[in-house]
């Protein structure tokens, strides 16, 4: 799930993609994906894709949030939960930030360059 929505961001060129580890700071999930996308078409594109590949997975997509203004999409995965902003959002709300206590996980190796 966790790996499925990582690949599948960046083969849309997602831009700074992280993933925080917050089983210990949160009882929301899991983990949080975090990444950016450079315009309105391309933030749908990527949480048009992730959606499709999870559910090909047999993820159950429990919500998704802000699908209309795509400035910040928030998919519901479950253990998972991936946002998807502008960069000017991204930086507005600073999520990095706010979780800080919330380790990065390596995606060195799921990633594309």
């Amino acid at each position: 799930m966790l790996q499925t929505a990582v690949q599948t961001a960046s083969a849309k060129s997602a831009q700074d993609i992280v993933v925080l580890d917050v089983r210990e700071v949160s009882l929301l999930a899991d983990y949080f994906m975090i990444c950016s996308g450079r315009t309105n078409r391309q933030i749908q594109a990527i949480v048009n894709d992730i959606i499709e590949s999870e559910q090909k997975a047999q993820v159950e997509v429990k919500s998704v949030e802000g699908k209309d203004s795509a400035k910040w999409i928030l998919i519901d995965l479950g253990d998972v939960i991936v946002h998807v902003f502008t960069q000017d959002e991204r930086e507005f709300y600073q999520l990095e930030k706010l979780w800080a206590d919330a380790p990065f996980v390596d995606i060195s190796t799921w990633v594309t360059e």
